[in-house]
């Protein structure tokens, strides 16, 4: 027999199957080792196709499979097909599409196990004491073995880590009784499992709907029916109750007998989050997210693969799940950019979800109050079922919002990142015994530090940013927030060696000092990437939020949203209107979608809340109307200009990316790349729609000590576009010193 491999770490211009002789227990997704190249060096790699003959005219020379790797690790039909569909669809490599199939410690030597040891007696009590008494081995009569035997007799089994915790025992005790046959040790595997508590308490009342709900459940249960792939995309206001119709929805799948993928953002991945779910559906739920050590990690795909779990919670990879028989795959806060993947293979979860759900016929429900605009042109033209939710549950009214115009602060002499608005507001809930949440979208003290001499910018050696001054309790450090790099700070400008330098602008840490100076009686929770650095930090924090031991949460995108805080009735935003004037056409969405979500926490109870907006951009139209939550009076207006400027969904972006640590060969490679897709426009593929600008400084020219340019390219992506960039890539893989990088869509710059 023979069989196809794909190897795991292939180069891309040499990515393609090649043929090994095998025994006929090797099967198609099996990960086997492979003796490569001249010097045979053994190589993971990925069966995807065994036969009777090889398609080779030298067929002598055919290496064969080394090692057949442990068949749980095995990739079923549909993720083998699901590699092969990423790397035509990314242009990845096979290797980098498996790996995301497989969990950490899959290809490792030393499988990631970890094994539970149990001790149990052989003999009953009294011949467990005869054998002790007759032995005149030295020690034998010791008191710790003497407590084992009787502890054991007690309960039957305890796990060694158990009876090492007595008073008295130690692991040569048990070494000890085992020689002697008065006990042994068995093997079992051990479940990490961070969330098996959240499952002990069941909650399985009815869930009731609204009367606008129960609406929005027939429409998606209509689907949930269909024989066929779909999609529907449920589109409600902030606090209208999505996840009870989302779960009415995985309530029926579930009682189909098929399985549920529920996809969320980091950042809404919240214990409580995680604990409705587990409460309702017990121990067959299994959670895939970043902040998991790799074991948990390993042992939640474990069960998702032995076919004990019917419910896969999780981040962007979680997509990936070694789940069968999918009924519903959900995308809950669909419009959020971390479902994209900003390294290889670089998809969206939303094409992966499309994928299997086809495989499946099953149905992908998106859902969000802001959906992204492509998501939401595909429900007007048809391509999703449109699935409203216009009112908040419980009739409970959305907050009132207030525009303050940080100029007219300025004018009045208040130079502090809090209005007079904010702060007064900020009295009341306090006296109210309500709680604030407070949205800054920069962390640190001081986002710049230049002199004022010579009018230089403090930047970080190693990228072509600014960088920025954070305080901790041994001082002030200067941080770069692209790569790391900090440095104490200087008494002097490094360029004029005056002594004038200033700090300008702010961050969270500065508004927390303000917070704490102009109000002292109210407890401050700042969250951001400086204070949540640690595991389940993000988590223990919101924990003490919501058990009211602060009484304002501070922090960047972390706090606002996915967060149902019943006391919060006061939403403030500074600096509003920063992410409205970047460069990327992105920027009214984003900044849209960031306001509406961040006014959405507040008021989710009968208290009502009130949400104050700071900008220096009052008049705005974007501001304007997510301050109204009218979200589909800004789809009109940036649909009609993403048509007339052909941006998606009228088109696809591609962005190619150079990298190099040599500046110069970077120029000479960039005019290479320029060369080569003119040519080729020119050529066979001159009858394809392209525009193609550049190349160009990326916007952060210098990253890490490499320097990056770009071209983009507006086209139709489709199976000879797709050529023409997988030609360029098979071009420049082998170039010495510089990389190309190729990233449909994307969502950041």
């Amino acid at each position: 027999m023979y069989c196809e491999v794909y190897l795991f770490d292939a180069p891309y211009h040499i990515d393609r199957p090649f043929d090994y002789s095998c025994g006929d227990n090797v099967r198609p997704g099996d990960i086997v080792k492979v003796p490569f190249g001249r010097a045979n060096n053994l190589r993971f790699a990925v069966v995807t196709k065994v036969k009777e003959t090889a398609d080779s005219d030298n067929i002598e020379n055919i290496k064969s499979v080394h090692i057949l790797i442990d068949q749980r690790y095995s990739l079923n039909p549909e993720l083998l097909g699901l590699c092969l569909f990423l790397k035509g669809h990314t242009l990845c490599t096979f290797g980098e599409a498996a790996r995301c199939m497989l969990p950490q410690g899959a290809l490792s030597d030393v499988p990631n196990i970890k094994l539970r040891k149990t001790c149990v007696l052989t003999l009953s009590r009294e011949e467990a004491e005869e054998r002790l008494s007759l032995s005149g081995r030295a020690g034998i009569r010791s008191e710790g073995q003497r407590l084992i035997v009787d502890y054991l007799k007690s309960i039957g089994s305890a796990d060694i880590e158990l009876l090492r915790a007595i008073p008295g025992v130690s692991y040569a005790n048990i070494s000890a009784l085992k020689e002697k046959g008065i006990i042994k040790i068995l093997e079992s595997e051990s479940v990490r499992n961070p969330y098996a508590e959240y499952a002990r308490i069941r909650d399985d009342s009815p869930i009731e709907l609204s009367s606008a709900q129960q609406t929005a459940y027939n429409t998606i249960e209509a689907e949930l029916l269909s024989d066929s792939a779909r999609a529907a995309l449920l589109f409600g206001v902030t606090g209208s109750g999505k996840t009870k119709v989302i779960m009415k929805a995985i309530d029926r799948t579930l009682a189909e007998g098929k399985n549920v993928i529920m996809l969320v953002p980091e950042i809404a991945l919240t214990p409580q989050t995680v604990n409705i779910f587990c409460r309702r559906y017990g121990e067959r739920v299994a959670v895939l997210h970043s902040s998991l050590s790799q074991g948990e990690r390993f042992d939640a795909w474990r069960r998702i693969k032995r076919g004990e779990v019917d419910l896969v919670i999780g981040t962007r990879s979680a997509i990936f799940a070694p789940l069968e028989n999918i009924g519903l795959i959900v995308i809950d806060e669909e419009h959020e950019h971390t479902y994209k993947s900003e390294s290889n293979p670089k998809y969206h979860a939303r094409d992966v979800a499309a994928y299997r759900c086809g495989r499946n016929n099953a149905l992908m429900l998106l859902a969000s109050a802001t959906p992204s605009l492509e998501s939401f042109y595909k429900a007007e033209c048809g391509s999703y079922t449109l699935v409203p939710l216009r009112e908040r549950y419980g009739g409970v009214r959305l907050p009132d919002a207030i525009i303050v115009d940080m100029r007219e602060e300025l004018r009045l002499g208040n130079l502090s990142p809090i209005s007079e608005r904010l702060h007064t507001s900020l009295k009341e809930v306090y006296e109210r015994d309500n709680q604030a949440i407070l949205f800054l979208n920069r962390r640190g003290y001081s986002t710049q530090i230049s002199c004022k001499e010579c009018g230089e910018v403090l930047t970080c050696p190693r990228c072509s940013v600014s960088l920025t001054y954070h305080t901790n309790p041994e001082g002030g450090r200067l941080l770069c927030h692209m790569c790391g790099y900090t440095q104490s700070v200087p008494k002097i400008c490094p360029s004029c060696d005056a002594d004038k330098l200033s700090f300008l602008g702010y961050g969270t840490q500065k508004l927390e000092s303000e917070l704490n100076k102009y109000l002292p009686d109210m407890t401050v929770l700042r969250m951001d990437a400086d204070t949540t650095g640690t595991k389940m930090s993000y988590d223990r924090m919101l924990e003490d939020f919501r058990e009211g031991r602060a009484d304002i949460l501070l922090g960047t995108q972390m706090v606002a949203k996915g967060h149902d805080f019943p006391r919060v009735t006061l939403v403030g935003a500074a600096l509003a209107d920063t992410s409205l004037f970047v460069s990327d056409f992105r920027a009214a969405e984003r900044t849209f979608s960031l306001l509406t979500q961040v006014i959405g926490r507040a008021g989710r109870a009968r208290d009502g809340g009130i949400a104050v907006i700071q900008t220096f951009s009052p008049k705005n139209e974007v501001i304007r109307l997510a301050c109204l939550q009218d979200y589909e009076k800004f789809y009109e207006g940036e649909i009609a200009l993403r048509r007339e400027l052909s941006y998606p969904p009228f088109c696809d972006i591609v962005q190619l990316t150079l990298t190099s640590e040599d500046e110069a060969e970077l120029m000479r490679q960039s005019k290479r790349l320029s060369d080569s897709i003119l040519e080729k426009l020119n050529g066979d593929l001159g009858k394809l729609p392209f525009i193609v600008f550049g190349p160009f400084e990326a916007q952060v020219y210098k990253l890490n000590e490499k320097y990056r340019m770009r071209m983009i390219v507006k086209c139709r992506l489709n199976k000879e576009s797709r050529g023409l960039f997988h030609q360029l890539l098979c071009e420049f893989s082998s170039a010495r010193g510089v990389t190309l990088s190729v990233d449909f869509n994307p969502l950041t710059n």
